[in-house]
C-alpha cells in the first residue's frame, strides 16, 4: 500500500514539475512566435500597400478604358443612326431597282447575241444602249442629228456593240456600281427619257426580251434621285468607320494595359492572401500557445499548497519504505519470540535486535510502535 501511494505521489509531483517545464518552454515558443507575428503583419501590411497601389492604378486605366469605350460606341451610335437614315431612304427606291433586276433575270446571253447580230437594229434598241453607255460613263459619239429621225440625235451604236462584245455584260449589269450615277449622267439621260417611245411596253414590242434594259436605265436614274440625298451620308460613313477602327485601336491597346494592370493585381493579391494565411496561422498558434500556458499555470497555481504537502508525503514514503525491511524484521521477531516473556523482557529483546540492525546497516523505525500494530 505503502508503493502504491509513494507512486501516486511521485506521479503526482512529476505532472507539477512537468507542467511547469512546459510553461517555461510555452513561454519561450510565445515570445519567438510574437516576434514572427510582428514580422509577417509587418509583411502583411506592406504586401496590403502593394496591393492598394495596383488597385488605384488598374482602377486609373478602367477608367480610361470606359472613357474609350463610351467613345466607339458613340461613334457606332452615329454609324447606326446614318445607316437608318441612309436604309429609310433607300427604301423608297428598292420597289424600281427590284424591278430593274427582274428584268435583267430576263435577258439571256443568246438575247444579247441576236442584237449584236442584227443588220439594222431598231431604233429604240440603239438609243437604249446609249443611255447603258452613259451609265457605265463609256464613250459615245459627238452630238449629230439622226436623218431617219428628225429632232433625235443618232445612237452610238458602233460603241454599244464594242461594249456587249465583252463576256461579262450581262454580269456588269447585275454588279452595276450604282453609287458612281451622278448629276451629269442623268442630266445627259433625260432626253431619251422624254421621248414618247421610250417606255417598258414599247421596248417589249420592239426589242423582245432585251425590253428589260429599258426599264434598268429607268430605274437607275430614278435611284440616282434617292442616292442623291444618301451619298454624303454614305461619304460619313466612311469617316466614321475610319474613325471607330482607330477608337478601335486605342481600346484594344487600353484594354490590353488593362489586362497587364489586372494580372498584376490578381498576383499581388495572391501574395497578400498568403501572407494573410501566414499571419493567421501565427496568430492561432500564438493562441493556441496562450490557452496551454493558461492551462498549465491554473493547475500550478491551483495545486501550489499541495506541492509543498506532497513532497514532503512521498520523502516520508520513501523514508518509510527504506526502514521496512527492518521494521518488519523488529515486528516478525517480537510475533515469534516475545510472547512467552514479560513486558520488561520483551524491551530488552527488542533493544538487542535494534543494536543487530544498527551494526548490519539495516534502517528500522526508532518510533515503531509494535504492540500497537
Amino acid at each position: 500500500a505503502i508503493g502504491i501511494l509513494a507512486e501516486r505521489m511521485k506521479t503526482g509531483l512529476d505532472k507539477l514539475i512537468e507542467a511547469s517545464e512546459s510553461v517555461a518552454q510555452l513561454s519561450k515558443e510565445l515570445v519567438v512566435k510574437e516576434k514572427e507575428l510582428a514580422v509577417a503583419s509587418a509583411a502583411a501590411d506592406k504586401v496590403l500597400a502593394e496591393v492598394t497601389v495596383s488597385a488605384q492604378a488598374a482602377e486609373k486605366v478602367k477608367a480610361e478604358v470606359q472613357k474609350v469605350k463610351d467613345k466607339a460606341q458613340a461613334i457606332v451610335d452615329e454609324i447606326e443612326a446614318d445607316k437608318a437614315i441612309a436604309e429609310e431612304k433607300l427604301e423608297k427606291a428598292r420597289p424600281a431597282l427590284e424591278e430593274a433586276e427582274a428584268a435583267l433575270q430576263t435577258i439571256k446571253p443568246g438575247d444579247i447575241s441576236t442584237v449584236r447580230k442584227l443588220a439594222k437594229p431598231p431604233h429604240l434598241i440603239m438609243r437604249i444602249m446609249d443611255c447603258v453607255l452613259l451609265l457605265f460613263q463609256k464613250k459615245v459619239d459627238p452630238i449629230t442629228a439622226d436623218a431617219e429621225r428628225p429632232g433625235v440625235n443618232k445612237p452610238s451604236w458602233s460603241e454599244s456593240l464594242k461594249l456587249m462584245a465583252g463576256g461579262g455584260f450581262l454580269s456588269s449589269l447585275q454588279t452595276f456600281a450604282k453609287d458612281t450615277i451622278n448629276d451629269e449622267t442623268v442630266e445627259l439621260l433625260a432626253p431619251y427619257f422624254d421621248q414618247p417611245d421610250y417606255t417598258g411596253a414599247n421596248a417589249k414590242k420592239v426589242c423582245g426580251n432585251v425590253a428589260g434594259l429599258c426599264s434598268w436605265t429607268r430605274a437607275m436614274s430614278s435611284f440616282f434621285a434617292v442616292n442623291k440625298e444618301v451619298l454624303p451620308l454614305k461619304a460619313n460613313l466612311v469617316k466614321q468607320e475610319a474613325r471607330l477602327q482607330v477608337a478601335q485601336a486605342e481600346l484594344d491597346g487600353a484594354q490590353a494595359t488593362l489586362d497587364e494592370k489586372e494580372a498584376q493585381l490578381a498576383q499581388v493579391k495572391a501574395k497578400f492572401d498568403k501572407a494573410m494565411a501566414e499571419k493567421q496561422e501565427l496568430v492561432d498558434s500564438a493562441e493556441t500557445c496562450r490557452r496551454k500556458m493558461t492551462a498549465a499555470t491554473a493547475l500550478i497555481g491551483g495545486l501550489s499548497g499541495e506541492k509543498e504537502r506532497w513532497t514532503n508525503q512521498s520523502k516520508e514514503f520513501q523514508e518509510q519504505i527504506g526502514r521496512l525491511v527492518g521494521d518488519v524484521l523488529l515486528c516478525t521477531g517480537f510475533l515469534s519470540y516475545s510472547g512467552p516473556f514479560n513486558l520488561e523482557f520483551r524491551d530488552l529483546l527488542l533493544e538487542d535486535w535494534k543494536k543487530e540492525l544498527r551494526s548490519s546497516h539495516i534502517p528500522f523505525s526508532n518510533d515503531i510502535d509494535i504492540a500497537g500494530m
